[in-house]
């Protein structure tokens, strides 16, 4: 007869990973990192339930992938296939009191490493705020074209003057010389943008794909429209989605995309080309719903690593050189 049983704690990595603090010497194919702080608009900003959000994802952890040794009807099979995958979490990006804009300079350092390792980094913000200095530290991945679902075009230049919000990490992207072509998919309702942001980001040539033509067309037909042999960077906001599968979100709006749809997006561009990195962004832990909403975010996360792990991403012998070269052969 069992008298105990197993304590229940909290995760303290994401999906089981190996803790791996020390970038330093980091040896993995796939890093989780943590980066929980945006730049503020306010001073009651600072801090926000956002940056709740990489405790509350490593929290779900065994309700997104019950076991990686598992069967996923996801992915047709274990999550790393059988493969010998090393994933690792790196933690939470250190803030610093005495100088707020540290966190996106130890931001960018940190993704800077874990690419010098040659693993895919996928980031938990955090704030919209996040993928600008994730994107930065890209500056050797590129060209990579920039994918963002999202119900907002994030294309303010500045908001009470700061030019490193959450309204702004597309036009800040559009400003980087090895970003590219950019769709920005899931649009709807209202955001922060002005008539002159979908101007800036027209003549830039985003391609701005409001949620209603997604779902007419579908998206097999926006995955036609990006180019094919390219190197993707996603970006993800939760309320891209439609909030029956995330409601945690500051500004929930009918009609997203839908988690079907993001399956489709997700293995479509792991078949097309090479996707070098990933952050989900702006879910609210304290409005989740039995952890829907980190649950589903976790699922993106399962599935592209999945994707990629059969898409011989992290084949042994290969070199991060190998493999861009590879890429490069494919266009």
């Amino acid at each position: 007869m069992t008298l105990t049983t197993v304590p229940a704690t909290s995760h303290q990595t994401f999906l089981f990973s190996k803790l791996a603090t020390d970038l330093d010497s980091l040896e993995a194919d796939i890093a989780f990192l943590g980066i929980p702080y945006g730049e503020a608009y306010s001073f009651r900003e600072i801090v926000t339930d956002q940056s709740n959000m990489p405790a509350a994802m490593r929290r779900a952890s065994d309700r997104i992938v019950r076991s990686p040794e598992r069967y996923d009807f996801d992915l047709g099979g274990p999550l790393y296939d059988n493969r010998p995958i090393r994933t690792v979490d790196c933690g939470d990006v250190a803030a610093d009191l005495n100088d707020l804009k540290a966190h996106s300079r130890r931001a960018e350092a940190a993704v800077r490493k874990i690419l010098s390792a040659g693993a895919l980094p996928i980031v938990i913000g955090g704030d919209h705020a996040i993928p600008i200095p994730v994107l930065r530290a890209m500056d050797g991945e590129g060209p990579i074209t920039l994918i963002q679902i999202d119900q907002h075009i994030d294309w303010r230049d500045d908001v009470n003057g700061v030019r490193e919000g959450l309204s702004s990490p597309i036009r800040r992207a559009s400003e980087m010389a090895h970003i590219g072509e950019i769709f920005q998919i899931g649009l709807r309702s209202q955001g922060s943008a002005r008539t002159e942001e979908v101007e800036a980001a027209l003549a830039y040539g985003a391609h701005l794909i409001p949620a209603h033509e997604l779902h007419d067309v579908g998206m097999d037909a926006v995955l036609a429209r990006i180019p094919a042999g390219g190197r993707y960077y996603i970006t993800i906001d939760a309320d891209g989605l439609d909030p029956a599968v995330m409601p945690a979100v500051i500004a929930p709006a009918p009609g997203g995309v839908t988690f079907h749809q993001m399956h489709k997006l997700i293995h479509g561009l792991v078949r097309k080309g090479r996707v070098v990195g990933m952050d989900i962004v702006e879910i609210t832990p304290s409005a989740d719903v039995n952890d829907i909403t980190c649950i589903t975010a976790g699922r993106l996360i399962v599935n592209l690593v999945g994707a990629a792990t059969r898409a011989g991403y992290f084949d042994a012998g290969k070199t991060r050189a190998d493999r861009r070269a590879e890429m490069l052969g494919k266009r």
